[in-house]
């Protein structure tokens, strides 16, 4: 099929090589502008631009891809389908009518769970044991239009954000491909959302990585991992930031006798701390201006004490 491509990030970018590689006839790539990095402030394109250039596929890099300029460029590429995977911006009616089947969405969740800027996050956040990929026809509300296809996906009790990602980007590859086959078909079936079972993943905010030990160790285990690597749990330590980027919850006798954020013990490979119930046993970490290490390596340089306490304001 004939198809326009929009995507931005590394989840995207999967997609789009599934896409090629199953024959499909990319007329051209929309992707948002190219972003200034780092203290040289180099323009760094985008993962789904990096994969185009190497096809040779024309590339669409609108500021604001529903302004009239960027609607017209869009009608000269021709396509029976446009498929969108984590854009980054809202089409619009005109956009959504353009093609003969209109846009189909990549969505790393199973909808009608999950709807929104941060399903991956918050499913790791609120402890479901599995997710998937919805293959979905786009309409003008967010998230909302009608399930074409889906597939599951287990999710493991180490996942972490990086790591459930790439198995959803994988697997959003093979959807998206194994839908488009049987809309050529004809036999792909249309269903609405129940709304009454929606749910919405806000879009995750940096102080949201902030790590409150009076949780209870399942609770802050499940932060960590939904938090890294962006924008990564994280904590102080004698008024230094201090990421925490793998830790395993852990039970502990005596939970009245202790405060939360106290380190109870230190090993040589890791450093185990109170929360409101039970603890954490952290494994990597990494102190501000330092770079991310095993609890072993960090250890080395830096002299934890039991009885220390971790968190702003407190030593």
């Amino acid at each position: 099929m004939k198809i326009v491509f929009m995507g931005t990030p590394d989840y995207a970018a999967t997609a789009l090589k599934a896409l090629i590689r199953a024959g499909h006839e990319i007329t051209a790539v929309v992707t948002q502008p190219d972003k200034a990095r780092g203290r040289s402030r180099e323009l760094i394109p985008p993962p789904v631009k990096v994969c185009a250039l190497e096809q040779g596929i024309a590339v669409l890099q609108p500021r604001r891809i529903r302004e009239p300029g960027a609607v017209e460029e869009l009608k000269r590429y021709p396509a029976q389908v446009y498929v969108v995977a984590a854009f980054g911006q809202i089409l619009s009616q005109e956009i959504l009518d353009i093609p003969e089947y209109g846009c189909l969405n990549i969505h790393a969740s199973l909808l009608p769970r999950y709807r929104g800027a941060s399903p991956i996050q918050h499913v790791i956040l609120d402890g479901q044991d599995k997710t998937g990929i919805t293959i979905m026809q786009m309409d003008a509300g967010i998230d909302t239009g009608d399930i074409l296809y889906q597939k599951e996906l287990s999710i493991a009790p180490k996942d972490d954000y990086a790591s459930l990602q790439d198995k959803l980007a994988l697997l959003g590859g093979e959807a998206v491909t194994e839908a488009l086959e049987l809309l050529k078909q004809g036999k792909l079936e249309q269903r609405k959302q129940d709304d009454t079972e929606s749910c919405y993943a806000s879009l995750i905010r940096k102080e949201m990585g902030e790590v409150d030990f009076s949780r209870d160790a399942k609770t802050l285990d499940r932060l960590i991992r939904a938090m890294t690597p962006w924008p990564s749990a994280y904590t102080a330590y004698h008024e230094k930031q201090l990421k925490i980027w793998k830790a395993e919850p852990v039970e502990t006798d005596g939970d009245a006798l202790r405060r939360p954020g106290e380190i109870l013990q230190v090993e040589k490979d890791a450093v185990t701390v109170a929360a409101g119930t039970g603890a954490l046993r952290i494994l990597e970490l990494q102190l501000e201006g330092k770079k991310r290490m095993t609890a072993h390596e960090f250890l080395l340089g830096v002299r934890m004490h039991p009885g220390e306490i971790l968190g702003k304001g407190k030593e």
